[in-house]
């Protein structure tokens, strides 16, 4: 595939965030081998200073560095709710994502947070942070609403189930992912999480990189006191998983719950963005 059509997808796709790039994010966002096969429509690219942008798009340039001072003090926000969030034992990773991992946040967007658990302990780890936020007085997002500078924690995952499924991967889902900034990574997990989730290396290549590959023994073993202790709180974890959910049940339109994840994106995001890219895309 020749350079040109990539870098025509690569601008287009990022258009639609209204994000235009610099050249060096141009080669870290190359579609990999997902787009071979397809041809992309010719679309004319302007430059202003060290942007690229789709033609008549210069205005985005001034948005992207408006939303970057945005960014800063969301970032901060960040960085303290991921403080207090892993001083809970249980937790494993905790990352930002969304449109402020990319310092693409508006002014009015929340704080996106992922977080990864211990295994067999991810909803009495989510129990306890929600108290604990409550009690200290951390603003948090809930009943799916989108606040100004309010912690959203949207993606829950237990260690036992990284990988994600396989019908929901696609360019979108892999830049989601590939974005994620961790800010608590404990026992190499955002390295596991990546590195189980290579297949977003046929999306985005370049944006992967060498992020997963660790070695099998720098990854510390499960130690018997921690097996013994997901043994003793399995009941409470039980507990916790089954009010969560019928709490929520009555609510729930595409949100993802189960024993071993919890992620709160209700919208298609995807079907939303496929049926833009397929303007530019035929066979």
């Amino acid at each position: 595939m020749r350079q040109e059509t990539k870098r025509n997808f690569t601008l287009y796709y990022h258009d639609i965030f209204e994000y235009p790039l610099t050249k060096k994010e141009i080669s870290l966002w190359q579609p990999g081998k997902k787009l071979e096969g397809e041809f992309v429509k010719p679309v004319e690219i302007e430059k202003k200073g060290e942007y690229s942008f789709l033609k008549g798009k210069g205005r985005l340039v001034t948005a992207r560095r408006e939303r970057e001072k945005f960014g800063k003090r969301k970032l901060e926000i960040a960085k303290k709710g991921a403080r207090i969030i892993s001083l809970i034992p249980f937790v494993k990773m905790v990352a930002i994502t969304g449109a402020l991992a990319m310092g693409n946040a508006k002014v009015s967007s929340d704080v996106d947070l992922f977080i990864i658990c211990e295994r067999g302990s991810l909803w009495i780890t989510r129990l306890i942070t929600i108290l604990l936020l409550d009690t200290l007085g951390v603003p948090r997002n809930a009943g799916g609403r989108v606040e100004r500078d309010k912690l959203c924690l949207n993606m829950w995952l237990d260690e036992r189930d990284l990988i994600w499924d396989r019908k929901d991967r696609n360019f979108y889902t892999a830049h989601e992912i590939a974005q994620i900034i961790p800010l608590t990574n404990k026992d190499n997990t955002y390295e596991r999480f990546i590195r189980q989730n290579r297949w977003i290396g046929d999306f985005w290549p370049n944006a992967v990189g060498k992020t997963g590959e660790i070695r099998r023994k720098e990854i510390k073993e499960k130690s018997s006191s921690s097996s013994v202790l997901n043994f003793l709180i399995f009941p409470f974890e039980l507990l916790a998983f089954w009010a969560q959910y019928l709490y929520m049940k009555p609510k729930m339109t595409r949100e993802i719950v189960t024993p071993t994840r919890a992620i709160f994106h209700p919208r298609d995001w995807w079907g939303r963005l496929k049926t833009k890219i397929d303007e530019i895309l035929y066979p």
